[in-house]
């Protein structure tokens, strides 16, 4: 699969006919490649072949740990080698990739391992001084269907497998059992369930086949100018779609090594990015400008830099002209996705001037269908706003268990409601002018303000609350929460903070909060948010 990247960019190099599951992309660089580089992680190094080696040796730990065709597993780590192990090894014999946040506290992983009845769990023994299973444990929630927690890197503790036990375990299951399990896998199998939070706060599971996803990401590879050879710093977490599909299994799907980075430590990426001699840097307009301002940086030191993969929120045309002026890409591509459409709808081409990639999101995939529509349903005109809709290969299954929530966004005819308002101009090109759900990012990670509405209102002293994102020159928005204190009672915003860092994941932690006596509403009592914006960033309270 070595010719995605010379494949004519509109065509459709339909990854899912040459590969029925993820597991035999991989199967087929080791078969073709099996010498080069495709795992760099700190001092380690994997060709295809050694990776392919040590995805079978997880698989059969899978079926020695009863995973079943169609169980879940859920991967609750930072991006390493065991993550793609992990992943593949379940995804080999039938299991469902379910990935959870890092920073997810421990009441937050519960929710989704309980929702998405995962039966093993494979975590870390510390990561940013966090211990995973501990966390779990005190959260105190039952999680019947988890049969096993296994931990990379730790010791051997109860109620906790260590990675190694669970890899000698497999040992024993014969190459005939784990081959039959493999065959089993059909390309219209579940592949993962991404959980994401909608206007409701709950996290919903998103559920995508293989054949989905390698076309996906096969057409994604070729549009973006990804290619074998090219060394891919994965620095976006792996729990996410863009770190996963655009990340690692890229990779697989064009013969590209891949480096994880744990966090984003821009003097280490820098080291890394010349170590390595890096070609593919993914991440946020923040990431390119931090790297620009720190001493360490220098144009000789990221010399090997040619392609640059953006998004999570507006590139301005200064900053483009910076990153590849002064860092030297020559390609820089932006685009817009939401995971119930596998992550994906439009992508610029490697190619796009700088204007396109700074004021358009590119053009839909090919092969997708989308549209905007009015409020009563009918399509707009180019140029004229509306909801985007979207429909094709790249639209969720549904949601997890959840038929009625599915049904909300995906309508009779396949459309997927995205909630998400903009308009596409006359060259096809989508450009993305609002959100209806309400969502905003936070130095690249979404923030849903109705699940951190629900949080906020556990305080005690908390009787409304409502939160929204404004722009902030270093994260790209961030959160100001407006409380009203229950009757008789006080609260400070140190409080709502304080309860928030212990409750929520950091990210998602308003970073300014207002106590205020009332919160503006229509006449059906719901709240006006554009109000709260308008006084979030003019620091006045006029309603």
């Amino acid at each position: 699969m070595g010719d995605l990247a010379t494949t004519p960019q509109d065509v459709d190099p339909r990854a899912d006919r040459l590969w029925p599951t993820t597991a035999a992309v991989l199967a087929h660089r080791a078969a073709t490649t099996p010498h080069a580089e495709a795992l760099v992680d700190g001092e380690r190094r994997w060709t295809w072949a050694d990776l392919d080696d040590a995805v079978d040796a997880a698989a059969r730990s899978m079926i020695a740990s009863s995973v079943r065709h169609g169980d879940r597993v859920a991967v609750w780590a930072p991006n390493c080698a065991e993550w793609i192990v992990a992943a593949l090894g379940a995804q080999r014999v039938g299991g469902v990739l379910v990935p959870l946040n890092t920073r997810f506290l421990g009441p937050e992983a519960a929710f989704v391992l309980r929702r998405s009845r995962a039966r093993l769990l494979v975590t870390v023994a510390g990561f940013l001084g966090k211990d995973y299973p501990a966390m779990l444990e005190a959260a105190g929630e039952p999680l019947p269907a988890l049969d096993r927690i296994v931990e990379i890197g730790g010791e051997p503790r109860n109620g906790v497998q260590t990675w190694e036990d669970f890899l000698a375990a497999g040992a024993a299951v014969h190459d005939d059992e784990l081959e039959a399990r493999a065959q089993a896998v059909s390309p219209h199998d579940l592949s993962d369930v991404l959980f994401t939070s909608g206007t409701t706060g709950r996290p919903k599971g998103a559920m995508c086949t293989h054949a989905q996803t390698l076309r996906a990401y096969g057409v994604w590879s070729a549009v973006v100018g990804l290619r074998e050879g090219d060394r891919y710093l994965v620095v976006n977490p792996f729990f996410h779609g863009f770190g996963y599909k655009a990340g690692w299994l890229a990779c697989l799907l064009t013969g590209a090594c891949i480096v994880p980075q744990r966090t984003l430590d821009v003097p280490e990426v820098l080291r890394v990015i010349a170590r390595e001699r890096i070609t593919v840097l993914p991440g946020t307009p923040t990431l390119y400008q931090t790297m620009l301002e720190h001493p360490d940086f220098s144009r000789d030191g990221v010399e090997t830099l040619r392609l640059a993969v953006t998004g999570a929120a507006a590139v301005p045309a200064p900053l483009l002209e910076r990153v590849r002026d002064e860092i030297g890409f020559s390609d820089v591509v932006t685009g817009y996705g939401l995971t119930e459409s596998c992550a994906i709808v439009s992508m610029c081409r490697y190619d796009d001037p700088v204007e396109v990639v700074a004021t358009t999101a590119g053009r839909p995939l090919p092969g997708l269908d989308v549209r905007t529509v009015d409020a009563e349903g009918t399509p707009t005109a180019p140029g004229v706003p509306g909801e985007i809709h979207v429909r094709g290969y790249t639209v969720m299954r549904g949601y997890l268990d959840d038929p009625e929530a599915t049904s909300q966004v995906i309508d009779a005819d396949g459309w997927l409601h995205t909630g998400d308002v903009g308009i596409i101009d006359d060259s096809g090109r989508v450009h993305i002018t609002d959100r209806i759900k309400d969502m905003y990012i936070v130095g690249g990670f979404n923030a849903y303000p109705a699940e951190i509405e629900g949080i906020l209102l556990g305080h005690p002293e908390v009787a409304q609350v409502a939160v929204i994102g404004v722009p902030d020159e270093r994260m790209g928005e961030v959160g100001v929460a407006f409380v009203i204190p229950r009757q008789g009672r006080s609260i400070t915003a140190d409080d709502v903070v304080t309860y928030a860092r212990a409750n929520m994941a950091n990210y998602k932690v308003p970073r300014r909060v207002r106590i205020v006596e009332s919160l503006p509403m229509n006449a059906s009592g719901k709240v006006l948010k554009g109000e709260l914006r308008a006084a979030g960033l003019e620091g006045s309270l006029s309603w």
